[in-house]
């Protein structure tokens, strides 16, 4: 059994490269345009994969071309895919891209099968996900099931990382217990009402999410960096300075390879140093799966 499983989306992204975003009722000539395996779930899992030692994969995808694309990416990645479920009702689901001249994008995501990803399917994985070390997770299938996944999960000891991605409102006993959230500002701010515009206003949501049961909190701020709370004491870890190129996939990077420093046994503070470094690279590329490094590209570098 691998030590961390991943439970989340699976997509494939329609992306298209432009110089600005259109306006609404504008039509524009788009200057690139490719089509690569994302989901925030798969993403993370790539990640894991690529960086650590082995990832059990837990999603849900339809009998498509692009879910056989999808079973077959991920088994050439390594990655366990006896849990990708396939669904016989909705198709896989897709994502369509924009990325602008300044590396900022705008994703329309249509969930298809992943928002079918059911408990009952969950129950029927216990055995996998009860076996982890750690249970990664993301918002891109329901959160009913997400919340029924880390109950399962912290009932067999198992540590719960969340990335709260997309932005949502979460039930109060998904956050108790949480060994670690990862949000950026706009999640932090959703889930705790403080406008997140600094590292003082980033340290009270960070308290605030403690507040609410979370062991630790690690709150991403771009290219500032990234704030970590230990439930009691903060550590302002700063961005690597690159040249951004396309920042999709950049936070499913950092979860990834967070998760997988602390299979290995680093602390969370060293862990999202790696995770930084990772991310940092994943940025200088365009694509969302195809932006993620191997191991070998950080090992070694400081």
């Amino acid at each position: 059994m691998n030590k961390i499983v991943v439970l989340g989306s699976s997509n494939t992204d329609l992306v298209v490269r432009t110089g600005r975003m259109p306006l609404p009722g504008e039509t524009l000539l788009g200057e690139q345009f490719m089509m690569t395996a994302g989901g925030k779930g798969a993403n993370q899992a790539v990640a894991v994969a690529r960086l650590g030692d082995g990832v059990t994969f837990i999603a849900k995808v339809g009998r498509d071309m692009f879910g056989d694309s999808s079973v077959a990416g991920y088994e050439k990645e390594g990655i366990d895919t006896r849990t990708v479920l396939r669904d016989d009702t909705a198709p896989s689901g897709i994502a369509v891209i924009t990325v602008d001249a300044q590396a900022e994008n705008s994703i329309v995501v249509v969930p298809g099968a992943n928002n079918n990803l059911s408990k009952a399917d969950v129950d029927a994985l216990r055995r996998d996900i009860e076996s982890a070390q750690f249970l990664l997770m993301q918002l891109e299938t329901p959160v009913d099931v997400v919340a029924h996944a880390a109950a399962m999960a912290r009932k067999a000891g198992v540590k719960v990382i969340l990335n709260p991605a997309p932005a949502a409102e979460l039930p109060a006993e998904l956050l108790d217990g949480l060994y670690i959230i990862t949000p950026n500002r706009t999640e932090g701010q959703m889930l705790t009402g403080i406008e997140i515009s600094d590292w003082e206003s980033a340290e009270r949501a960070a308290q605030s999410l403690v507040g609410k049961g979370v062991q630790n909190v690690v709150i991403t701020l771009g290219s500032q960096g990234a704030l970590v709370c230990d439930g009691k004491n903060f550590e302002r870890i700063p961005a690597r300075k690159v040249k951004a190129v396309d920042t999709t996939a950049a936070g499913d990077t950092f979860n990834g390879a967070m998760c997988v420093a602390l299979s290995e046994g680093a602390t969370l503070s060293d862990a999202v140093r790696f995770a930084s470094r990772a991310s940092a690279i994943a940025v200088t590329r365009l694509g969302a799966q195809a932006s993620i490094p191997y191991r070998k590209e950080l090992d070694g570098k400081e």
